[in-house]
């Protein structure tokens, strides 16, 4: 009786492959079959994460997403197109499981922090034997990148995502000591824009590529260059308590 195989979703860092874990980078030398998301046409940033890696004669499983951009989130075909995308890339990932082999599911940042692979992991952790690997996160790479600390003392730090509507996003801006802005996306002007609501648009820091050859560290308020917003994060440093 064949023994049903482990699907990995490993967690690789915020990009550059020297912040990976031991767990994740043995998975990753000795793995059979790679799946990883990535938008229609290119390569994907998680496996150009894992470049020189795998392993020769590794299959590779390339999870194209039907939509990004080209419908609002507020569009119920939206939910209704990535819902059937993930069913079918999952019923793949199940399969490959019951015939015995496990599968590296790629995750840039960690898998349970704003991760795709969330939304396989609660597909298949009732059908199958799944297992995570966690990650150092996007925005550690992001506010380590200032050169300064996010918390100090009893600072709290808020993480809020851009999809937010403006106001929800001037209140939590407003009411909380330090704070990282992701999935920026379209919703940059937004963002601006709550954050010189509540006053913090001059604390701000826009970190593109954090950890990355391309990386650039920025205070937002002298921003001259475009923004990459899919792989930017906004930070705003806690200046409480300290010895």
């Amino acid at each position: 009786m064949t023994q049903t195989g482990t699907i990995h979703g490993v967690g690789l860092g915020p990009g550059d492959p020297d912040l990976m874990s031991v767990r994740a980078h043995r998975l990753l030398t000795g793995a059979k079959h790679v799946a990883f998301f990535r938008k229609a046409g290119r390569k994907g940033q998680a496996r150009q994460i894992v470049e020189g890696l795998l392993p020769e004669g590794v299959i590779e499983f390339p999870m194209e997403y039907p939509v990004t951009t080209e419908i609002p989130l507020s569009d119920p075909r939206y939910n209704e197109i990535l819902s059937q995308f993930y069913e079918d890339v999952t019923q793949h990932l199940i399969r490959l499981a019951q015939a015995g082999d496990d599968v590296v599911v790629l995750c840039e940042g960690d898998p349970f922090f704003y991760g795709s692979f969330m939304h396989i992991y609660e597909r298949v952790r009732k059908v199958v034997p799944v297992k995570v690997v966690p990650a150092i996160t996007g925005m550690s790479g992001a506010w380590t990148a200032t050169g300064a600390p996010i918390t100090w003392g009893d600072d709290v730090l808020t993480v809020l995502t851009g999809t937010l509507p403006q106001d929800t996003l001037t209140d939590y801006i407003s009411r909380t000591d330090s704070l990282v802005v992701m999935k920026i996306g379209t919703n940059f002007e937004k963002v601006i824009a709550a954050l010189k609501s509540a006053g913090r648009y001059e604390d701000a820091w826009i970190v593109q590529y954090a950890t990355m050859p391309k990386q650039t560290v920025t205070k937002l308020s002298e921003m001259t260059d475009d923004v990459t917003p899919y792989f930017s994060i906004i930070v705003v440093h806690g200046q409480g308590r300290r010895p």
